[in-house]
């Protein structure tokens, strides 16, 4: 008999959906993971014959999954969660928000809302986030220290922030932010034009150039209302995303955040130029915002993603209650309740965001020579017996489930409900103190 084999972890799961190879779901199988890759993924009598692991991890009663990948939010905003409730997005952006960025929101104030944010993903299951939001530098420091995987676009915005003067300002910042992490293996930084209504055509045409100079990410805020639609093609003659189009904005690198209002030229414009959506469903009804036709998108090849937006209004970063939601709403809006299926659900919450991040060939899935970002859910709980289907009590049922261990690249973020990275009474202690600061002004 041959020597078995060294290797980091061993993770044996009842269930495994890798996502890819697609609707396939392993049962009483093992993952080995070495040098924080997966080498290997195999029946636990085949595991146990093959490997010795330095760490063995049973998860008999859990489905193990590739980590979720949360496209886009304001992980600082956390700090903000509950603040301005039950206001339209007019109302909510510029007589609530933005006063209390203004007063508040410095170096400090996006560390200890990052950590806020980054302690509840874990525990819901994200191990990939996107986040576009000030003081980028300290989004990306906290992220590193946790060890988690991020996409950090730094905001350009015409006018003045607590962050800078002005768009050469934010562009020179996140140009030398970029530099600082142009090798790093955890954290990928891009360009976050806010929105069209808030970037002039220079500024966005700038972005553009340097976009496809870098090869680098671009997320914006796009379609989000009816109101943006109306108001760009009386200023412009054009709608939104026809303008960034001809400005050269639009490509496979772009990450068009929201979309809900989106007609048969809209439709062509993805198409065309390969960009990905990324749909917020929870934000969009919270603000009553409109709902993006999903499936309309996946009909047209074009790449759905999801993301919770920020804790300011959603008011959660759970991405496991973000696809439930995703999944339901889809059915609806299109009056198919086949489309999407619990298997393309949970693959909007995984491999399309690894698509749409340009990091499909190293996350999003659990296939051999990938990342092991990785996350087991535990199936005890009575709300979710029984179990015909995993994926979908994953897709439907998963408030019965609850996120017990985590990994990103091997290394464990999580064990057994007890985060590894992060200190969790300290962030609750600083947010704590926020709160009462805001409060009293």
């Amino acid at each position: 008999m041959p020597a078995r084999k060294a290797v980091q972890l061993l993770i044996k799961a009842r269930w495994i959906i890798p996502i890819l190879p697609a609707e396939r779901v392993y049962q009483d199988c093992a993952i080995a993971v070495s040098g924080g890759r997966i080498v290997a993924i195999l029946p636990w009598e085949e595991a146990d014959k093959q490997f010795t692991p330095e760490q063995s991890v049973n998860l008999d009663q859990h489905v193990v999954m590739p980590g979720l990948v949360n496209c886009h939010g304001h992980a600082a905003m956390s700090l903000l969660r509950g603040f301005a409730d039950d206001y339209p997005l007019d109302t909510w952006l510029n007589q609530h928000i933005w006063p209390a960025e203004k007063a508040h929101v410095d170096g400090d104030f996006v560390r200890d809302g990052t950590e806020l944010a980054i302690a509840e993903m874990i525990r819901s299951g994200t191990t990939c986030f996107a986040d576009m939001y000030f003081f980028p530098e300290q989004v990306a420091k906290v992220a590193r220290r946790a060890h988690m995987r991020s996409q950090i676009t730094f905001p350009v915005l015409d006018f003045p922030t607590n962050w800078g003067e002005g768009p050469d300002e934010y562009i020179a910042k996140g140009l030398e932010l970029h530099d600082e992490y142009r090798a790093d293996d955890l954290i990928r930084i891009g360009f976050g034009p806010h929105a069209p209504y808030t970037v002039s055509d220079e500024h966005l045409q700038r972005i553009a150039v340097l976009a496809e100079e870098m090869q680098a990410p671009i997320q914006i805020h796009l379609h989000e209302t009816a109101q943006e639609v109306e108001d760009s093609i009386a200023k412009y003659g054009m709608r939104p995303i026809e303008r960034i189009h001809q400005l050269g904005l639009l490509t496979p690198q772009t990450q068009c955040v929201h979309m809900t209002q989106i007609d048969s030229t809209d439709l062509a414009l993805l198409t065309q130029s390969g960009a990905h959506v990324i749909h917020c469903p929870e934000s969009n009804l919270k603000l009553a915002s409109g709902f993006c036709p999903v499936g309309q998108l996946i009909d047209n090849n074009t790449n759905v993603a999801l993301g919770t937006d920020g804790a300011a209004s959603n008011n959660d970063l759970n991405m496991l209650g973000e696809l439930e939601t995703a999944g339901l709403l889809a059915k609806a809006v299109a009056g198919n309740p086949a489309q999407p299926s619990a298997h393309e659900i949970l693959a909007m919450a995984t491999i399309n965001g690894a698509k749409a991040m340009g990091l499909e060939g190293e996350i999003g899935s659990l296939e051999v020579g990938k990342a092991a970002d990785i996350i087991a859910l535990e199936t005890k709980h009575i709300g979710c017996r029984p179990i015909y289907d995993i994926a979908s009590t994953l897709a439907y049922n998963n408030r019965s489930l609850s996120v017990s261990h985590s990994w990103v690249a091997g290394r464990a973020l999580m064990l057994s409900s007890h985060l590894q990275t992060l200190n969790e009474r300290d962030i609750a202690d600083k947010a704590n103190a926020w709160s009462k600061k805001i409060n009293r002004e």
